[in-house]
Formats: structure tokens, C-alpha cells, sequence
């Protein structure tokens, strides 16, 4: 077999698969429609950013999207005469409603989801199903007093009461915002403290990893911290007790007894009325409470999942997630191809690491959305599903969350199919979509995103806002996206919302992470641009340090932290998490360094390896790169870490100490 090294020919779409993607039809769309001809992707990209209004106006018309008041222009001007960015204002005068064009997409021929827990079996929920749950749910908020503008929040997994939930929410032009059970109360209160919520939907338990976990407790702690609430809506868990609750009710009582109307009401909203609300990692003070408006996300998810995931009404999608990433508001977003989504609800590796490659099978699934961090996973459990199960019927895996190595992309073409499209994406919370991803009309290659995404000018920036190809520089969108925040959460005069992403290049979105283009499009993420590496000159995203890392067998995790400050010499540790019942011998140092050398550069080798028990991860499943580094040199670690955003907060201990060892 040839040896496959960034930048490797992996897949080449046949003339059958161009014929019948949805951007072949797109284009030939806006060929007779607007008479934009197109004849490669590349060619389409470069129009939709040059004329990002005829753009985004096409995508409404050419999906057919619902409105009881069109648009009098689609790009206008908002504060300071400015059509680009902070400030554009998209579709003016339009009214809307989200999820009445979600429910636009309604259909006998299959159902809306697929439903599968731990220790469940797979269910159907159909669309007749969905609507009928959602519009007594709707009855039962209306009942409790909801109006447009108000806030319900979530503390809730990913099951289906939790779609039925977020679309009852938007048809009354009210707030959604959720949670994944797994947060604990501080982390919760943290985020929804902040919007002022009047219902809460909760669980009072759930399962993961075979293990039942109460909640009880907590959801008692957010109704007594959560003076805005007027109800709380419990999914009771059949093990976990409900003591101490005031003022529930129970789902199914509640939408058993709601007297709903027969056809359910879409409250008509401004295209930039807010959707939800979803925070930033909040690795450092108050999660960022970013505000997502209907009909930014509503053409932002049909374009991204039709055009990019290709997606059609005849397949089954699937993304592992939970409800505290915007993944989950994502796979809602697939349902407005018409498709069904498949819902998992628990560990991806219980009972074992071939737990989703089983749903895949029994599914039907024919797309797969997974995470850097599960294929390093199945890579390291060494498992081989494709030999277990028939997973031909999946056409296409994304995955996102961290960079894909070039070993996952081997990984996974060699386990799972080798005809399937494998588009790595990157985006993140604050669009609420990737930016940069899957064109299925075009070839892939090993360790690359394909490109950016319609309608999204994104480019590599150096230091001094030009535009750079071949060179890692600042991930940077230079016109605006309707899915861009509308606002951040009680930041009225936009302070906040400026400095978090206008500050290095007026005008222009910096996204806080290294990217490199190459000449032919295609792009690869190096993580973080502030936690990147510089050492003597030479910038390194960490991504490229642990892949060669975590090659070694016997290193099961990592974090690279390089200490350079002004005024101060460079030292760069790495410290490690070695798999049970190894060593940090000399002679896996030697190979460590030699690999490091090798694979990234002799000025990446760390001047100390040490050995511990976890790396600190935020909630999200992050590396906590900068607040370790800010702890480290100097900083008080409660500035710089928020343990109730991490997963898990007693690792920070021992960088406290080795902090005060550096010191003294």
C-alpha cells in the first residue's frame, strides 16, 4: 500500500457523484435563474463572497424558505452607516419564523428521527410524531405565560424531548438555550444566570457509560439560583428521585393534558430576532453568552448541510453530540434538508468502541459525524468496525472539534469504507456553523479541510492584514455571514462582542485560530492562534506536536505549553498521560524526541517531559493550552481557569504546584 503523507489523493468524485450533487444542481440553478455561470467550485466560492447579498438572497429563493413578509433588501446598514462588519443587517423588514421552515420540510416518506440510548433500543419518531409533540409543548408553554423575547432553558441530553423542545420554544419567538446534564450546577447557573430564564426543562438523571447519574440535586440548586423562573418542566428518570423540586410538572402529563390548536402557530418574527443562545468555552470569567438570530441560522444550516453535506431526504445523519455544543443546534440544522437525524444518547465507547459503528449499521446511517478525538480513540483501541459491521450505506464522515490527523484520515478510510467523502470541517460556536469544510464535487486529500464555505470569505492573515498562501497565518472573514451574532448577552454597547473578534483587524472577524491555504483551496487548522508555539522564529500550531506525540503507543494524551514571555527565556514542557502500566523510560524519551524532531522540527523538541495523571479539558472537550500556560507564568489560577467550565477541575492541582516550583 503507498505510503500516505499530507497531501495524499485519498478520493476523487465520480462523474455519477458531481451529476448528483446538490452544488451541480445549485449551479445549473443559478445558471438559468440568475445567469451566474459557475463551472467549478472554486469559481461558485469566489462569487458568493464577491456578492455575498445576490448570494444569500439565492439561497432564500432557491430553497424556497418561508416568510409572511419579505425582505425589502437583503444587506443593509445598521449603527455607523457600516454594511460590513460589526453591524450588518440582513433580509430588512422580514418576518419569519424558524421552525415553521423546519416543519416545512414534513413528510410521510421517512421519519424526522431516529432515537437510540444505551440501554434503549433504536426507536422512530415520525414527523406527524414531532409536530403533535411540539405544538402541545408549545400550548404548555403558552399556558405558563412564555411570550416572544422570553427565555427557556434546558438541562437536558440529547433525546427527542430535546427537539421537540427547542422548535416548540422558537415558534413562540422565545429563547432557547440548553445544557448538557453533565455540567455541574456552577457551570450551568454561570451560563443561565446571565439571560434571566422563565422555564426550565430538565432531566432529574440520565445514563453514560453504563452508570446512572442523579441530577436531582441539581436541578433543585438551579431552581433556587434562577429567580426568573415561573416553571420547571421535569423528564423524570425512572431511577432518580425528584425530592425537594417545587413547581413541576411532568412532561408527559403536562403535554398529555395541553388543548392545543389544531394547526400549530408560527409566531412571526424579524429575520434577526434571537434563536438561541450559546456560550463560548469560558475558560476565563463568565462564558460568553453569544446571541444567534432565526434567519441567519435558518440560511446558514440549509445551505451548510444541503450544499456541503450534501445531504438529501433519503439519508440519515447522524453527528455525536451533546446539548452544550453547537453541534447538536447543527444536526437540528440537517433536518431542513429533509432528511432524517439520528439521535445517540450516552457513552460513544460503551460497552465498547464499536458502539456507534453499531448504530451506523442498525441505522442505516449515511453520514457519520464524529470528532478528531474519537478516531485518535478508535485508533488507539485498535478496532477494525468495517469488519464487524456493514457500514457501506455510509457515503460521507465529517468530523470537526480539533484538527483530523493524517492517521485519522487513514483510519477511517481504511475501517470504515473507501468510497465515502471524508470532510474534515472547522467552524465553531460563535457562527454556529464551519466555515471551512466538505465540497463533495471536489477530491480529497490526506490531513486537509477541502475549502471554505459559501458565502464565507475566510483567508489567512499575517501580522499586518494581507493575505497569505502556503504560510500559517490568522483564520480571518473578511465580509460578513448572516449567522454571525447578532449580540453578546447583556454587552449593549457591543464592547465585549468588538473585542472579541474585531480588535486585531477593524472591520474584519479574527477568529482566534492558525490557518494555512494551499494553491489548489484546501486548507488545514493548527488549533488555536494563542496558544501557538513560537520558537525562534518559527510558529507551530500544537495540533501538528501532538499528533507526533500521541503516534507513540504508549501515550494515551498530551499538553505542550511553551512559557516564552517578554522579557523571558523560552521553556517549553510537555507533559504527558501514559497509558496504565507504562514508563517514562529513557528509551521512550529518546524515541519521543527523535519522533518530535522528525515529524515537527528540532526546535519543537520540549526542554522537559514529565508524566501526569490527566490533561485539564473544558467542558466542551478542550485542551485548557492557554489557561495552564497563564498559570504557569505567574497567574493566579483562578483568574486564569474557571473549573466550573471544566470537565475536570482537580487537574489543575498539579500545575499549581509545578507554578510555585518554577517560582521558587
Amino acid at each position: 500500500m503507498t505510503e500516505i503523507t499530507e497531501g495524499s489523493l485519498l478520493w476523487q468524485p465520480t462523474s455519477d457523484v458531481i451529476e448528483n450533487a446538490n452544488l451541480t444542481h445549485y449551479m445549473r440553478w443559478l445558471a438559468q435563474n440568475r445567469q451566474v455561470t459557475c463551472s467549478t467550485y472554486a469559481e461558485l466560492w469566489q462569487w458568493s463572497v464577491e456578492n455575498v447579498a445576490d448570494f444569500w438572497e439565492s439561497i432564500w429563493d432557491y430553497f424556497e424558505l418561508k416568510c409572511s413578509t419579505p425582505a425589502t433588501q437583503v444587506l443593509g446598514k445598521r449603527k455607523m452607516h457600516r454594511s460590513k462588519m460589526p453591524g450588518a443587517e440582513w433580509f430588512v423588514c422580514m418576518e419569519m419564523n424558524w421552525a415553521e421552515n423546519i416543519f416545512g420540510k414534513r413528510t410521510d416518506a421517512q421519519p424526522a428521527l431516529l432515537y437510540k440510548a444505551e440501554d434503549e433500543a433504536l426507536t422512530e419518531v415520525s414527523w406527524q410524531q414531532l409536530y403533535d409533540q411540539t405544538n402541545r409543548l408549545a400550548q404548555v408553554l403558552r399556558e405558563s405565560g412564555v411570550k416572544k423575547g422570553d427565555r427557556v432553558v434546558a438541562y437536558i441530553p440529547n433525546i427527542p424531548e430535546a427537539i421537540v423542545a427547542v422548535l416548540a420554544t422558537a415558534s413562540l419567538g422565545a429563547i432557547w438555550s440548553s445544557c448538557s446534564p453533565d455540567f455541574g450546577s456552577r457551570s450551568v447557573l454561570d451560563r443561565f444566570t446571565q439571560i434571566e430564564p422563565t422555564v426550565l426543562i430538565a432531566v432529574n438523571g440520565y445514563n453514560y457509560g453504563g452508570r446512572t447519574f442523579d441530577r436531582c440535586d441539581v436541578v433543585a440548586e438551579l431552581q433556587a439560583n434562577l429567580p426568573t423562573l415561573r416553571q420547571t418542566i421535569l423528564i423524570p428518570h425512572k431511577a432518580c428521585k425528584s425530592d425537594g423540586l417545587v413547581n413541576v410538572q411532568q412532561w408527559d402529563n403536562a403535554l398529555n393534558n395541553a388543548a392545543p390548536p389544531h394547526r400549530m402557530s408560527f409566531e412571526q418574527v424579524p429575520f434577526s430576532h434571537p434563536l438561541w443562545v450559546l456560550y463560548s468555552s469560558g475558560t476565563t470569567g463568565l462564558p460568553k453568552p453569544i446571541v444567534h438570530g432565526q434567519g441567519g441560522v435558518l440560511v446558514e444550516h440549509v445551505k451548510s448541510v444541503v450544499f456541503h453535506n450534501d445531504l438529501k431526504p433519503t439519508d440519515r445523519f447522524f453527528w455525536y453530540s451533546s446539548t452544550g455544543w453547537m453541534m447538536w443546534n447543527y444536526l437540528i440544522g440537517s433536518l431542513l434538508s429533509g432528511c432524517t437525524a439520528i439521535l445517540y444518547n450516552g457513552s460513544p465507547g460503551y460497552p465498547n468502541m464499536n458502539a456507534l459503528f453499531e448504530l451506523a449499521a442498525e441505522s442505516g446511517m449515511t453520514y457519520f459525524g464524529t470528532s478528531a478525538a474519537f478516531v485518535s480513540a478508535c485508533i488507539k483501541a485498535e478496532i477494525t468496525p468495517n469488519k464487524k459491521f456493514d457500514l457501506s450505506k455510509i457515503r460521507a464522515v465529517g468530523s470537526t472539534g480539533s484538527p483530523l490527523t493524517v492517521a485519522g484520515f487513514e483510519w477511517i478510510y481504511a475501517n470504515i469504507n473507501e468510497t465515502l467523502a471524508l470532510e474534515s470541517l472547522s467552524g465553531g460556536t460563535d457562527l454556529c456553523t464551519a466555515f471551512v469544510g466538505g465540497a463533495r464535487t471536489m477530491p480529497i486529500y490526506a490531513g486537509e479541510i477541502q475549502g471554505a464555505s459559501l458565502g464565507a470569505s475566510v483567508h489567512a492573515f499575517d501580522d499586518d492584514g494581507n493575505i497569505v498562501i502556503d504560510e500559517v497565518g490568522e483564520l480571518v472573514i473578511t465580509e460578513p455571514m448572516p449567522s454571525m451574532p447578532l449580540y453578546f448577552w447583556n454587552d449593549p454597547d457591543g464592547v465585549r462582542y468588538a473585542e472579541s473578534y474585531f480588535e486585531m483587524y477593524p472591520g474584519i472577524w479574527r477568529h482566534g485560530d492558525w490557518i494555512k491555504f494551499n494553491d489548489r483551496g484546501g486548507c488545514i487548522i493548527y488549533g488555536r492562534s494563542d496558544s501557538t508555539i513560537n520558537r525562534m522564529g518559527i510558529r507551530m500550531g500544537t495540533s501538528e506536536i501532538y499528533q507526533a506525540v500521541e503516534s507513540l503507543p504508549e501515550i494515551v494524551d498530551s499538553l505542550i505549553i511553551d512559557m516564552e514571555a517578554l522579557g523571558r527565556e523560552s521553556y517549553m514542557p510537555l507533559f504527558l498521560v501514559l497509558r496504565e502500566g507504562e514508563e517514562l523510560t529513557d528509551d521512550l524519551r529518546t524515541r519521543l524526541k527523535n519522533k518530535l524532531r522528525a515529524d515537527v522540527s528540532p526546535r519543537h523538541v520540549p526542554d522537559d517531559v514529565f508524566v501526569i495523571a490527566e490533561v485539564p479539558y473544558t467542558l466542551s472537550g478542550k485542551k485548557m493550552e492557554v489557561p495552564i500556560r497563564k498559570i504557569l507564568l505567574g497567574q493566579d489560577s483562578g483568574k486564569a481557569a474557571n473549573l466550573g467550565a471544566m470537565r475536570n477541575p482537580g487537574s489543575i492541582e498539579y500545575f499549581q504546584e509545578f507554578a510555585r516550583k518554577l517560582a521558587g
